[in-house]
């Protein structure tokens, strides 16, 4: 049986991009007991809004879109995230990490130079070097951290690891990509890395798609299924829509809203079509 999901975060309202992406998803379970599954990525306090929360249900409802209840909302889950941290830190693949995003420019700079992942310069392992006694009178002293996984302990613990997307096919994983992400802070116990990690387990996802902007992601998501234990699920990573510039369709550049469309007197159909996954 086909599991997918379609997990947006309510920061703004769905356009294009998120319709080819839930269509997608939608497509890919509709096979005999295959279930479509929506999950709200809402852990991010300051940008959700549950005004956004309702409107994405309602577009993705005139799409035809349906799916069980009751949907999982991450902000309601944190225990879960806890509880999969703490396994890492008794692992010993986790750290604090004082530093701000300041100091880490500076001490890239100081370098001269930084290995650089999918997102840009990786984090230079500033704090994982501090001594023990150093970690322990900086958290005593209230000095503010962040939680980093020792991607190389990590892997080195893991050994060996592997994945298959359905588009590109067999692939080794290389979590060390991406360096030592962060995967909570003090305002938001819990990233977006940890918390797929384990909401897609839990969930029983057998086929993770989404956009091909997240396929790095998946070398460290692996990692992480490694070290706590989970099954591996299939993934398919698809193409992005873009504009006429040939960006990415996104919130934060205005794309047009399917509520927007619908004002219009677009038909869920012709949405459908727009969005390159048609009936």
């Amino acid at each position: 049986m086909t599991v997918t999901r379609f997990a947006p975060s309510p920061t703004g309202l769905l356009h294009l991009g998120h319709a080819h992406s839930a269509l997608f998803a939608w497509r890919a379970a509709r096979e005999p007991g295959g279930r479509f599954l929506l999950r709200i990525e809402d852990i991010d306090p300051t940008r959700c809004r549950p005004e956004f929360d309702e409107a994405l249900r309602r577009d993705l409802a005139w799409l035809g879109l349906s799916w069980p209840l009751p949907v999982r909302r991450q902000s309601e889950h944190m225990d879960d995230y806890a509880a999969a941290l703490a396994r890492l830190d008794a692992l010993g693949v986790v750290y604090p990490c004082f530093c701000t995003r300041k100091d880490i420019e500076e001490e890239i700079a100081r370098a001269g130079h930084a290995p650089h992942g999918p997102d840009g310069p990786l984090y230079p392992g500033t704090c994982r070097r501090l001594a023990a006694d150093e970690r322990a009178a900086r958290r005593d002293a209230g000095q503010p951290f962040a939680l980093r996984l020792d991607v190389a302990r990590a892997a080195a613990l893991a050994g060996s690891l592997a994945w298959h997307d359905r588009a590109h096919g067999p692939l080794r994983a290389a979590p060390e990509t991406l360096g030592d992400v962060v995967l909570a802070r003090k305002d938001v116990p819990t990233s977006y890395h940890l918390s797929v990690t384990v909401d897609d387990h839990l969930q029983g996802v057998t086929l993770v798609t989404r956009g091909e902007d997240l396929f790095h992601a998946t070398h460290l998501h692996r990692l992480l299924q490694a070290l706590l234990g989970y099954e591996v699920p299939d993934y398919h990573h698809h193409g992005l829509l873009t504009d006429a510039q040939g960006r990415r369709l996104s919130k934060r550049d205005g794309a047009l809203s399917l509520a927007a469309l619908r004002e219009a007197g677009r038909s869920p159909a012709e949405i459908r079509a727009l969005a390159g996954v048609p009936d």
